[in-house]
């Protein structure tokens, strides 16, 4: 019903021309459960979510907005804290947050926070990123361990103590542009892993470009308390959400230097090249650790809602 050639980019952001310069525009909501966890909170997750969804469509953040969807009872406190925790995040990273609303609701849970940003962003002449330009021998690079966003939120609503549940990744992306910049003309698209994390985000690139994937499940970083909690949940870490991590598609021949710069960023210490581009029909598939092979479907249901 609302189709239209800019929502049929299927991006992260719509990418808009205008006199002679390309513009990402993003929007996204932020709901979740609970408001605070270990590494960040529900501000620090709005600015990062909608900034990195700017950069991996290859564009440097400008401006963005802020609505709050606030319950009846809320906590003052709690939500100048939330409102502080945004207005670091963005002062540092020198993005103004130009235009707001509020509106209040009632609510039989007075946590019950939404928070919707929408940025604006200047896309890099470089950067022409698409899933349709993968193709076979591209290869699949994560810029660090997976599942950590989605762990944390487990560890919290389990009650764990913060030694014992791992810190969410959620972090701004922006240093990947001037990072990544001279290797522009060679990466295909990049995403970052957030609701369905890397399984679902690589299937929907697979999809989109009607090629295979495969993934080697050695090549993975998983940190061992995201790993002790998956398996004591039996939720699987490829699909948990990260809140600080891009997936590159890059020309064959090139992963290497890209990974190579990427690993001299603290945050990018464990990134790895995980996977390959094979001709196909959109599917994604894991080689295990035992040296099967599994097919990996998207995300389906909400095994943990209110994540991000």
């Amino acid at each position: 019903m609302l189709s239209n050639e800019w929502l049929q980019q299927e991006g992260d952001a719509a990418i808009l021309e205008m006199h002679g310069e390309r513009l990402a525009f993003s929007t996204d909501s932020f709901v979740v459960s609970p408001l605070f966890f270990p590494g960040g909170d529900i501000g620090k997750l709005a600015v990062c979510g909608t900034v990195n969804d700017l950069v991996v469509s290859g564009a440097k953040p400008l401006w963005l907005t802020a609505g709050f969807i606030i319950p009846e009872g809320m906590a003052r406190e709690k939500l100048q804290a939330v409102v502080r925790s945004m207005a670091e995040t963005a002062r540092g990273l020198g993005l103004p947050i130009v235009a707001g609303d509020t509106k209040v609701v009632s609510s039989n849970d007075p946590d019950n926070l939404f928070i919707n940003t929408t940025g604006i962003g200047l896309v890099y002449p470089e950067a022409y990123l698409c899933a349709s330009k993968m193709e076979p021998s591209d290869k699949v690079i994560v810029s660090g361990s997976i599942g950590d966003h989605g762990a944390a939120i487990i560890g919290s609503r389990l009650g764990l103590e913060h030694d014992e549940s791992p810190p969410s990744d959620c972090a701004p992306l922006t240093y990947l542009l001037e990072l990544l910049r001279p290797f522009f003309p060679y990466i295909k698209v990049m995403r970052d892993p957030t609701r369905g994390g890397l399984a679902t985000t690589l299937k929907e690139l697979a999809a989109a470009a009607a090629v295979d994937l495969l993934i080697e499940e050695e090549k993975i970083a998983v940190k061992a308390k995201v790993r002790a909690i998956t398996e004591i949940t039996g939720i699987d870490p490829y699909y948990l959400a990260c809140e600080g991590r891009a997936i590159l598609i890059v020309k064959d021949g090139t992963e290497k230097d890209v990974l190579a710069t990427l690993q001299k960023h603290p945050l990018c210490r464990e990134a790895s090249i995980i996977g390959t581009v094979k001709p196909g029909k959109g599917d994604l598939f894991l080689r295990t650790a035992l040296g099967g092979t599994r097919l990996m479907q998207m995300l389906a249901g909400t095994p943990l809602p209110r994540i991000c």
